[in-house]
């Protein structure tokens, strides 16, 4: 029993020595005699004794760094406080092991840096407004510079933005201008749209009075001319419409003849007339020459004796 004890701890110490259990989200950085061997992933691995050691272990998930407040100069010329959240991951244990030093003090020093680079280049309410822009323009410096270090940015994200005492005091007056000044402008807005809506509201109006005025007249006059056809069609409509045809042969027509007939006998007596003026007055008027000459006649036998 004794035995089969010292030999199972002596497997497990030659176990210890000769192999390693890498954990999944790790992985570890193998020298052999001082220099660069392998790289070993999650699983078991076999090393030598004596020889090979693990000179680094990284950890190959996805790191959050918090990055220090630091103070900024807008360009503005605005101090403010500003600090953030840096996202980055091992990609090459090699490089991150060899390529620099410690590569998260490198990582949060070049944020700091590139932060204050970028901040500088835009001004106070730009800041504000256009966060999204600056994260990313941070992303994309610092995983320019970091290639060589075996690691990848992934976000960048700027957590808290504080100006000086000052400069809020200032920002708050500008607040309250600004909201008069807007207050200002929507109010006058509002009474010039007020205006303009009485001024449409009377022309409409009198639109609407001519327009009522005009249908009414119209009416007017359409029931009139309704009025006068109702009662022609009434007055055509009260004898039947075959008795229409037997007046107009009875009646009319005989009408129309002694018309005409009478219109003859006016028009001969007319001229009948005429022509015995004419005569009766050419008769007197030879009568009366013939008188003159035998006055005449006379004188002059008178004259002889």
């Amino acid at each position: 029993m004794v035995l089969f004890t010292i030999l199972v701890l002596v497997t497990l110490f030659l176990f210890k020595i000769f192999f390693v259990v890498v954990p999944m989200r790790e992985s570890y950085v193998v020298e052999r005699l001082g220099k660069f061997r392998t790289v070993f992933d999650p699983g078991l691995h076999l090393i030598i004794p004596f020889f090979d050691r693990i000179a680094y272990r990284h950890e190959i998930r996805e790191q959050v760094y918090d990055i220090p407040a630091q103070h900024c100069i807008t360009k503005d010329n605005i101090q403010v406080e500003i600090d953030g959240l840096v996202y980055l991951k091992v990609m090459d244990p090699k490089l991150a092991s060899y390529g620099i030093g410690d590569y998260r003090n490198a990582a949060i020093n070049l944020a700091q840096t590139t932060m204050r680079s970028e901040v500088g280049k835009l001004s106070l309410g730009e800041i504000f407004s256009e966060r999204e822009t600056l994260n990313s323009t941070i992303v994309r410096e610092i995983d320019r510079a970091s290639e060589s270090w075996g690691i990848k940015m992934y976000r960048y994200e700027v957590a808290n933005i504080a100006p000086s005492a000052h400069v809020v005091t200032t920002l708050e007056k500008q607040m309250v201008a600004e909201r008069d000044r807007r207050a200002d402008i929507t109010l006058a807005t509002a009474q010039k749209e007020a205006k303009i809506n009485m001024s449409e509201g009377e022309r409409q109006e009198a639109i609407n009075h001519s327009i009522g005025e005009r249908q009414r007249r119209i009416n007017i006059a359409e029931g009139k001319a309704q009025e006068i056809s109702l009662l022609a069609e009434r007055k055509r409509k009260v004898l039947p419409w075959w008795l229409k045809p037997l007046i107009n042969q009875v009646v009319i027509k005989p009408l129309k003849c002694v018309w005409s007939i009478s219109l003859l006998m006016n028009w001969v007596r007319f001229w009948t007339a005429q022509t015995f003026l004419y005569y009766q007055v050419k008769w007197h008027a030879s009568k009366a020459s013939l008188k003159v000459w035998i006055k005449s006649l006379r004188r002059s036998k008178t004259k002889e004796y």
